[in-house]
């Protein structure tokens, strides 16, 4: 397993209260989200955290966006921007790669996210803040982004399978090491700690992979 810094997103928004705020919610789902509160500060942390994707949330800045996307382009042409409108509105030339016009729900927006940052195959699963990448065996949670072996995807993507439910030591050994052999299931935990260095904050005190202590696993999203 190696660690590796999760994409970085930079949302560009102002602050009223009849238009929402993303950065929290797509920080809960598992993004590592910077802010900026106009265009000027945005351009000015482009170099500073370099961002693989801008949202511009035009309709809390009160403006087209236009102008913002523009001159993102002008410092990176290629940096995949996503405008938010408020509702029924328009604008021309294409200045992102897509536009949201409100209201819609953060998954949807978060599912316009994906395909356009870099890195992410075509087999990813999500649930709560843990992002698998299958085909990349990438696993993406809270801003950590960790490579993984081909069995703690495994046994990462049985877990999410089910997800919420207790599963028991030996059918989990037995389902990912293709085995009717349960003699011996230490290694079952040298992978769990392991799979906890990638997702948890604190691994010795796990939120979300938990041991259910003589019986097995569950993980809570």
């Amino acid at each position: 397993m190696t660690e590796m810094t999760d994409p970085t997103i930079l949302i560009v928004e102002g602050r009223h209260a009849d238009i929402p705020s993303f950065a929290t919610d797509l920080q809960k789902k598992g993004y590592d989200v910077k802010t900026a509160k106009n265009g000027s500060d945005a351009i000015s942390r482009l170099n500073k955290i370099s961002p693989e994707l801008v949202v511009v949330n035009a309709a809390s800045l009160r403006s087209s966006g236009v102008r913002i996307c523009q001159s993102l382009r002008a410092k990176n042409e290629k940096l995949p921007i996503i405008l938010i409108l408020e509702k029924n509105k328009t604008v021309s030339n294409n200045p992102a790669e897509a536009i949201l016009n409100l209201p819609f729900t953060v998954q949807k927006l978060s599912n316009r996210i994906k395909p356009l940052l870099p890195g992410e195959g075509n087999n990813v699963i999500q649930a709560g803040p843990i992002r698998l990448d299958i085909e990349k065996r990438r696993v993406h949670c809270l801003g950590k982004r960790s490579k993984l072996t081909p069995r703690l995807v495994i046994l990462l993507r049985h877990l999410i399978d089910h997800r919420g439910e207790l599963v028991e030591r030996e059918k989990l050994f037995k389902k990912v090491w293709d085995t009717e052999y349960v003699g011996d299931t230490r290694t079952l935990d040298v992978h769990i700690s392991w799979l906890r260095r990638a997702i948890e904050m604190d691994y010795k005190k796990p939120k979300f992979l938990k041991t259910i202590r003589g019986v097995g696993y569950r993980l809570d999203v």
